[in-house]
This record gives C-alpha cells, sequence and structure tokens, in this order.
C-alpha cells in the first residue's frame, strides 16, 4: 500500500498503509493512501490538480480571517470561503449565543474578539495563530453604526465608530503582512461603503470611517504589491443585512425607488465579489473600489 505526504513544498515523505484516508493539516500538508497502484496513480493526479486551484493554489491550504463574520455580509462571505475550500476564522464582538449557533450550523470556527479593543489584541492574534496558524486572506468586514446629526453626536458616538470601522485594519494588517510576505502571497479586502462617496446625513462619523477606509486601501496597496499582497475595497449599496432592516420601511422604499436595479442587494452578492478578489488571478487588481449597489452609485 502506498501513502504520500504532501507539504506546501511538495511530497515530502512516502510509506505503506492499508486502507485510504485524505486531509488537510494545520500546516497544510495532504496524507493520501492508496493499496492500488493504479487507483493511487489516478488519486495523485487529482491531488495535484486540486492543490492548483482555489483555495489549495500553491500547495497548501489558504486561511482566511473575517471579522464581524457571524452576521450579515461577514457571515456570508465566511459560508462562501468556506463552502470553497478555505480554512475559515470569523470573528464576533459580542453575542457569543449566536456565534456558537452559526458555528454549530456552518462548521466555521469562530473567535470572540472585539477588535475595537485593543488591549485584546496580543491575546486575539496568539489565538488565532494557534487555532489557523498564520493568516493568507484578511477580510475586514466588521462594522458599527451609531448615527445622529452631528449637533446631536456624542464623542462616545463618533469614536466607537472609528475604533471599529477604521482603526482595527491598520492593527490587523501590520500584523498580518509579515506573514504574507514570508509566503510572496496574501489578500486583504477591506469593506467599506457606498456613503463614503455620496455621503449620509446622520451618519458624519460612519462614512468618515469608511472614506478613512479606501485610503488606506489605496495606500496600504502600493507598499505590498511586490511583495505579492493585493489590497482592495468593496463599497457595498444598501444590501439585505441586520443593519439595514432597522431603517423605516417607508425609507426603504424611497432608497428602492433611487436604485436603477430596484431592489437591495443581496450578502450573497457581496461575498462572491470579496471572493473573486481572493483568487490568484485578482493578482493584478489592488488598491481598487468595487462597487456593488445596483446602479445607485456609477463612480
Amino acid at each position: 500500500m502506498r501513502v504520500l505526504l504532501f507539504h506546501a513544498d511538495g511530497i515530502i515523505s512516502c510509506g505503506f498503509c492499508c486502507y485510504m484516508w485524505a486531509g488537510l493539516s494545520h500546516a497544510g500538508g495532504v496524507v493520501c493512501v492508496c493499496d492500488d497502484q493504479n487507483l493511487f496513480k489516478v488519486y495523485l493526479i487529482h491531488l495535484k490538480a486540486h492543490c492548483k486551484q482555489g483555495a489549495h493554489k500553491g500547495g497548501f491550504m489558504k486561511t482566511a480571517l473575517i471579522t464581524g463574520g457571524t452576521r450579515g455580509i461577514g457571515a456570508a462571505i465566511a459560508k462562501l470561503f468556506h463552502a470553497k475550500g478555505y480554512r475559515v476564522l470569523a470573528t464576533y464582538a459580542h453575542n457569543t449565543e449566536k456565534a456558537n449557533s452559526f458555528s454549530r450550523e456552518t462548521g466555521i470556527t469562530t473567535l470572540k474578539w472585539d477588535i475595537a479593543d485593543t488591549q485584546t489584541y496580543a491575546s486575539a492574534q496568539k489565538t488565532v495563530l494557534d487555532t489557523v496558524g498564520p493568516i493568507d486572506i484578511l477580510i475586514n468586514n466588521a462594522g458599527i453604526t451609531r448615527d445622529a446629526l452631528l449637533s446631536k453626536m456624542t464623542p462616545d458616538m463618533w469614536h466607537s465608530v472609528i475604533a471599529t470601522n477604521l482603526t482595527p485594519l491598520f492593527y490587523l494588517c501590520q500584523w498580518v503582512v509579515p506573514f504574507m510576505r514570508e509566503k510572496q502571497w496574501g489578500r486583504i479586502v477591506n469593506l467599506s461603503s457606498i456613503n463614503a462617496f455620496k455621503g449620509q446625513k446622520g451618519q458624519t462619523n460612519y462614512t468618515a470611517a469608511k472614506a478613512g477606509v479606501l485610503g488606506f486601501t489605496k495606500s496600504l496597496a502600493q507598499e505590498v504589491i511586490q511583495s505579492g499582497i493585493t489590497v482592495n475595497a468593496i463599497a457595498p449599496g444598501y444590501t439585505e443585512t441586520d443593519m439595514v432592516a432597522a431603517v423605516p420601511e417607508t425609507v426603504l422604499e424611497k432608497i428602492k425607488k433611487q436604485i436603477p436595479a430596484g431592489r437591495l442587494g443581496t450578502a450573497q452578492e457581496i461575498a462572491y465579489a470579496a471572493l473573486s478578489l481572493a483568487q490568484n488571478e485578482a493578482s493584478y487588481i489592488t488598491g481598487t473600489t468595487l462597487h456593488i449597489n445596483g446602479g445607485h452609485l456609477m463612480a
């Protein structure tokens, strides 16, 4: 019976065993065992082909960290990446019960990590490395709103939005980029918003943060592209999420009338955009913003 153990650098050992098993280790290895020489060759061909595609292209399983990954757009991204064979870790800030339910339903690993609290980073980063290893794909999705007219906005409303929607990009990207440089491969996707371009009454804090995401994206993209790392942004329009569901129905109807597509977007549509930017074939796309808004804003 023949055994091959694969790793990111290729075939590293051979052996014999009495059954067939295939799996992916924490380090990105693959074991393939077969007692039939012809079948073994078939398994080898398919395994090599598998390692050249999608989540395993380059010979190792790629790991995606998705902040705010248990609800809304983040959950859709996490589910899609998981379905496509990526190793996924989704963070959440507060609701452990919902996160546990999400994990049971999807099989996706979750981590409680309030990324607005900079004191949590050291311990959370260690947990990430112990759980899934270095990050290949970072999706900065987590975001909150604290809407009010500027005249009524409190300092806490301002700072909490900036601390959640913008500041984590600095800490997280500064942390993952060295790992990506070692592999000469990485993908960073930052979630912005249509309102970063058109503004929105009562959202000076939110739009400032989301506009900051765009400037951050363009600047970091220039710094890391020669290391095989791309940095892009997605600016969703009004999308069917819990955040948008909180908007009064009468207001939503007025918004829909302004959208040429005549409807809200879906979280799945945003997820597929994130997935496309994470592919090997997207290596020449960097520093750009992908607008997904049904024609609401054509920038």
